[in-house]
């Protein structure tokens, strides 16, 4: 199978009505080369050395680690407040009781 091209997905892009610029062509030519690979697999008959997959592109955490900082403490943080009530910001009702 021949790779996507550059000039593909240009045209893609255009069919689509997405304004690219030249970085964003390239870097979604290869991921979609990689994307189409993956579905010419999975229609081949399933064989042993086929490793399973979840995703045809590779993914990493872009989370950051979960860490303590300081913060405000509640009397800090509702300072401001036009009006607080038990540690909480008090806010008008905009439903009825029944809902």
């Amino acid at each position: 199978m021949s790779a996507i091209t550059r000039a593909e997905v240009a045209h893609l892009a255009r069919l689509s009505r997405l304004a690219l610029g030249e970085d964003e062509l390239d870097h979604l030519a290869a991921q979609l080369d990689q994307i189409i690979s993956a579905v010419a697999r999975v229609q081949e008959v399933a064989a042993e050395d086929i490793p399973p997959t979840s995703h045809a592109l590779p993914l990493t955490n872009v989370y950051r680690a979960d860490e303590n900082r300081p913060s405000l403490t509640p009397e800090q943080a509702l300072a401001g407040a036009p009006a607080a009530e038990e540690q909480r910001f008090r806010v008008p009702r905009i439903l009825d009781e029944e809902a």
